[in-house]
């Protein structure tokens, strides 16, 4: 798709793109995929799928995405919609390929201190550093914008469990982010 017809699909809203795509328009759905496939493959990859699992599952999701968009109301976001239809799509991978069953039983990742000199974010390297289990549900309630319920369902786990994962995740995260320079957080409170 190029020149006016891909102009005249990137200028809609995804709301507008939905309709039109729900009434058969298949460029309009095409669209929606240009836009929303990286953010979609990238919350499969957080999730712990490899490159190539990420993209097939992501092709996945937006076939059922497409085969369900009458479906989608415009009440949250269409990337939020099939970001947790890829979610699920992958649990269910990983439930087929009984690669989710240690969830309850594994050990957390050592919490090894920051190697990156200038401080730098790096959220994808501090999620690996994570546990599977932490890893999945911080990704699958952040990430994909599932509710602690809708991961604990999508897991087939206990909800107090999952949302232990999160607690302890967000925690490793949160010192895994967190600044290191002491003299700095020092200067903020002197500041205040």
């Amino acid at each position: 798709m190029s020149g006016p017809e891909h102009s005249r699909f990137a200028a809609l809203h995804d709301v507008e793109l939905c309709a039109l795509a729900a009434a058969g328009e298949r460029r309009a759905f095409g669209e929606l995929v240009r836009r929303h496939g990286s953010a979609v493959r990238g919350v499969l990859r957080r999730m712990g799928a490899h490159a190539a699992e990420a993209d097939d599952v992501a092709q996945d999701a937006f076939l059922t995405a497409f085969e369900r968009i009458a479906e989608f109301r415009g009440e949250g976001t269409f990337a939020g919609w099939v970001k947790k239809i890829a979610a699920r799509l992958y649990l269910r991978r990983l439930h087929r390929d009984r690669r989710l069953g240690a969830l309850t039983v594994e050990e957390p990742a050592d919490d090894a201190p920051r190697s990156d000199a200038d401080a730098a974010i790096d959220l994808e390297g501090a999620l690996k550093a994570l546990g599977t289990a932490e890893r999945i549900c911080v990704t699958m309630c952040f990430g994909a914008g599932l509710s602690h319920s809708e991961a604990a369902e999508a897991l087939n786990l206990p909800l107090g469990t999952v949302k232990s994962h999160v607690k302890r995740g967000l925690e490793k995260l949160r010192t895994r982010l967190a600044p290191d320079n002491g003299a700095l957080v020092e200067g903020r409170r002197g500041n205040g």
